[in-house]
């Protein structure tokens, strides 16, 4: 791996933007970071086990959300390089089939490790139950490995998306942002002052796209006021959250009324522009360090490999916990002095075992070549309904969770339930769609 890393390290184009890359890589480790360090196991007299969360046993800590709540950043830099990625096949394979090119040189390298995961924990649910195993812990790591799948269903929406768009954005420019922010308002006004039934959960698409734009903003170089955007951001949600009915914390909160985060709230929205501003104001510095031989290589090697440590790392946090509860460590409460010390130790134990899962399952995380993708005539409603199909069966499974296959548990997905066989078996149609959609002649 190191010589392959070198190489691609050594092969950079000059004008890659290499702090996107970064930014890419420090988002998704410090939501690792954040779910091992928020995580507050506990064994009760009975016996049973509970996954808590430690900004709820320290409210005073949610105020560290406004900072580590990096996901917008996510989704900016992907804004960015899907705005890159679709008008260099527009230019390279034009024609009717340039959308389903793009989803697929988009999607491969995300869903190839997701329907992994998926079918892995999928067999290993199923052989549990049809054993009639269960465990201290075992019923709660079924439930939350796959909460993560959120972010992937998320993602895919904002892939279907981005050619009208992005062609939104080419025709106004931050008209097409400032309309997105104005539909997130009205929601939430819609939601808040008239109560209206289930229409917070347009904000899963206003916010996060509106996120998203910014990203195609960035790809024409015209956030030039990344101060002023951090600080109206900022003041934006403060003001929410001090005279609004937002909560503080900016993930969210087991028993809360209101979550900013599921559905998003405006105030998410207003934290999203702050970070943006934010991570934009270090653009110069960052730079300067990436140019560094030894720190590009890590850059690199780190993205190579993020989406399946991503995926993996709640596991590896609860096989840490698994192991210490059959060995019968002492688990101590919550935020206290011994807590704390334990902390260390056990962020090292699950970065070793994250590191030995994406060692088993790195090779699934590889990106497609463009000499490699093919293009067909009505290719492309095949991959838009392959990744509809992905999106609501991996936002459902991020629900149901895998625990009770066959038991016919149920999750509300928007307004419609579903169970774990069929959000499995959605995912993996769809994945079939948009990997077969681009099938005919090799581009020239």
């Amino acid at each position: 791996m190191g010589s392959s890393v070198r190489e691609l390290a050594e092969q950079t184009p000059t004008g890659r933007d290499r702090y996107i890359d970064l930014l890419r890589v420090a988002s998704l480790g410090t939501v690792v970071v954040g779910h091992w360090l928020m995580a507050a196991v506990t064994v009760g007299d009975d016996g049973r086990t509970d996954v808590g969360n430690l900004l709820a046993v320290v409210p005073d800590l949610q105020l560290l959300t406004w900072a580590l709540q990096i996901m917008p950043v996510f989704f900016f830099v992907g804004g960015f390089s899907h705005a890159l990625s679709y008008r260099s096949l527009s230019r390279k394979a034009p024609g009717l089939s340039v959308y389903s090119a793009f989803l697929r040189a988009r999607l491969q390298r995300l869903l190839r490790p997701t329907m992994v995961f998926i079918g892995v924990w999928g067999a290993a649910a199923l052989l549990v139950q049809l054993l009639g195993e269960r465990g201290a812990l075992l019923d709660v790591t079924l439930r939350l490995v796959a909460q993560p799948l959120w972010f992937i269903g998320i993602y895919l929406a904002m892939v279907a998306f981005t050619p009208p768009l992005l062609r939104l954005h080419e025709r106004y420019g931050w008209g097409a942002f400032g309309g997105l922010v104005l539909a997130a308002g009205a929601v939430d006004v819609a939601r808040f002052a008239f109560g209206v039934p289930y229409v917070e959960f347009l904000n899963f698409a206003f916010v996060w796209l509106a996120v998203h734009q910014l990203g195609f903003l960035r790809a024409d170089g015209r956030l030039r006021m990344p101060a002023a955007m951090a600080g109206a951001g900022l003041a934006g949600a403060a003001a929410l959250v001090a005279f609004g009915p937002y909560p503080l914390s900016m993930v969210g909160m087991p028993g809360e009324r209101v979550s900013n985060m599921a559905p998003p709230t405006f105030a998410l929205l207003c934290h999203g522009i702050w970070l943006v501003g934010a991570v934009e104001l270090l653009r110069g510095p960052a730079t300067r360090w990436l140019a560094r031989p030894r720190v590009w290589r890590g850059v690199v090697a780190a993205n190579g490999v993020s989406m399946t440590a991503f995926l993996w790392h709640l596991t590896a946090m609860l096989g840490v916990y698994g192991v210490l509860i059959a060995a019968d460590v002492p688990l101590p409460e919550p935020a206290t002095g011994e807590w704390w010390t334990q902390v260390p130790l056990r962020m090292a134990a699950a970065m070793m075992l994250t590191a030995l899962l994406v060692a088993a399952f790195r090779r699934f995380e590889k990106p497609v070549t463009a000499r490699e993708l093919t293009q067909a005539p009505g290719a492309g409603p095949a991959a838009a309904v392959g990744v509809t199909l992905c999106l609501f069966g991996v936002l459902g499974l991020s629900m149901v969770g895998f625990g009770g296959l066959l038991e016919g548990r149920t999750a509300m997905l928007i307004a419609v339930r579903v169970t774990a066989p069929v959000a499995v078996g959605m995912a993996l149609v769809g994945w079939l769609l948009v990997e077969r959609a681009p099938t005919a002649r090799r581009w020239r």
